[in-house]
């Protein structure tokens, strides 16, 4: 493994270094009045200038740094295995955006805990690193700040770029700069990418092969969804023996196309039930308007109705009961994919045990459906037509469903397989326990 200092700072790392510096009292402003309209307390707004609100734990400190939700999210399974290979491990998550703040409170694992992250400017770096003195630092997917990046591993922090995921356009942008950004990717000690295609780019873009793995999916082994098994058990009871697949996560465009295929299977299966749930409750008027214009008959989730036998639509416009649906049917068609939106986490789906279909504007998910399409965990559905038939198959077809959500299951094991291998390459990297010989373990 080549020595970081063999890679030089760029011009152009010094021209950000100073542009950061400059601009520094502007992005503060926003960034501070951004988390002050967030209710965010003055004292944990002042995070993002370095000044910490907690004491450094004693012991071995293990920090991650996230973008926002997903990531954030995304890193506590990890955590918790962490924490169970090394019990004396203590961790710090940092993310920048008040939501992640939210929801990670709620779910801190043992002995971790939340600050927003320092801007990436010298003075606030450097505070921020002062106090907390990580013994490792993991930047999850594509969380590269220049700044925090070069003065943790001055400071003899070992880096780990960790589920790395790359768009083509910031692969792109970044070999035009191909030397800082080879620089940037010098400064990890190990790089785990979430398949072999992003290991081609970070070749690319100058990674040292030899640092290069490849890890797991931190996605794929996120916690199931919550699901409230009264509530479960009662839509359970009122569908009965009727057949049902479930629309989750439509945008506005998306509908009219899912609503189509309905019509169209509804020739074949009289009695089946569309469960329609959009990604924004709020749109529960228009969608209601939009099923009984097209001439089917609704029941709205919002007004804790349960669907008839006369119910064709069970429109689920609430909040925090997709798991519920997940769990009560196998079969999924996720929006957000036939516009060009980006898609939704399919994961979610098949740790509920289901199987997956999308359509091609899942970009945000490329590289996983294209894996989860080749070995047959999922399907991709361009119209109304070819939504209608890959839904008419799994429902005359059962054995086709079971062997798409085995597929699913077999790819969620080899990601939990992929995570041991991860948490043993992270805790090697990590100083001996005090007391401890230095070639221990």
């Amino acid at each position: 493994m080549s020595d970081t200092s063999q890679v030089r700072p760029t011009l152009l790392y010094h021209l950000y270094r100073g542009a950061s510096t400059l601009l520094a009292p502007f992005v503060w402003s926003k960034v501070a009045g951004k988390l002050r309209q967030h209710g965010v307390a003055e004292a944990r707004v002042r995070e993002r200038l370095g000044h910490a609100t907690l004491p450094r734990p004693t012991g071995r400190l293990v920090w991650f740094h996230a973008a926002s939700v997903g990531e954030s999210l995304s890193v506590l399974t990890l955590i918790h295995r962490l924490g169970e290979a090394a019990p004396d491990l203590e961790f710090l998550i940092t993310s920048g955006t008040p939501t992640s703040a939210d929801l990670i409170a709620k779910r801190l694992p043992p002995r971790t805990r939340h600050q927003f992250p320092p801007l990436d400017t010298g003075a606030a770096v450097s505070r921020f690193l002062d106090h907390w003195r990580p013994d490792l630092g993991i930047f999850v997917e594509s969380e590269l700040w220049p700044q925090m990046l070069v003065q943790a591993r001055a400071a003899e922090v070992p880096l780990v770029l960790l589920n790395a995921r790359l768009s083509p356009k910031s692969v792109a942008n970044w070999t035009k700069r191909h030397a800082t950004a080879q620089f940037l990717l010098d400064q990890f000690t190990l790089m785990l990418t979430q398949n072999a295609k992003t290991a081609v780019n970070l070749r690319a873009m100058g990674a040292d092969p030899a640092r290069l793995k490849e890890g797991s999916n931190l996605k794929a082994l996120s916690d199931p969804l919550p699901v409230d098994q009264d509530t479960l058990a009662q839509v359970k009871e009122a569908i009965g023996a009727r057949p049902v697949w479930v629309a989750s996560s439509t945008h506005e465009g998306e509908e009219e196309t899912v609503l189509a295929a309905h019509m169209a299977l509804l020739a074949q299966h009289p009695d089946l039930l569309l469960l329609l749930a959009p990604r924004h409750p709020n749109r529960g008027d228009q969608l209601e308007a939009m099923i009984a214009e097209a001439g089917l008959t609704s029941i709205r989730r919002s007004r804790d109705a349960l669907p008839r036998t006369s119910t064709q639509v069970y429109l689920a416009d609430t909040l925090g009961e997709v798991g519920i649906w997940y769990t009560l049917c196998p079969l999924v068609f996720l929006g957000g994919s036939l516009r060009d939106i980006g898609g939704h986490n399919p994961f979610e789906v098949m740790q509920a045990g289901g199987a997956v279909l999308t359509g091609p504007g899942a970009y945000n998910f490329a590289e996983s459906f294209a894996e989860l399409i080749g070995i047959g965990a999922a399907k991709e559905v361009t119209s109304a037509e070819t939504l209608a038939t890959a839904v008419r198959t799994w429902l005359d077809e059962p054995h086709a469903l079971d062997t798409a959500r085995d597929r699913a299951r077999g790819f969620l094991a080899r990601q939990s397989d992929q995570m041991d291998q991860t948490v043993t390459a992270l805790v090697e990297l990590l100083p001996p326990r005090t007391g401890e010989p230095d070639d221990a373990g």
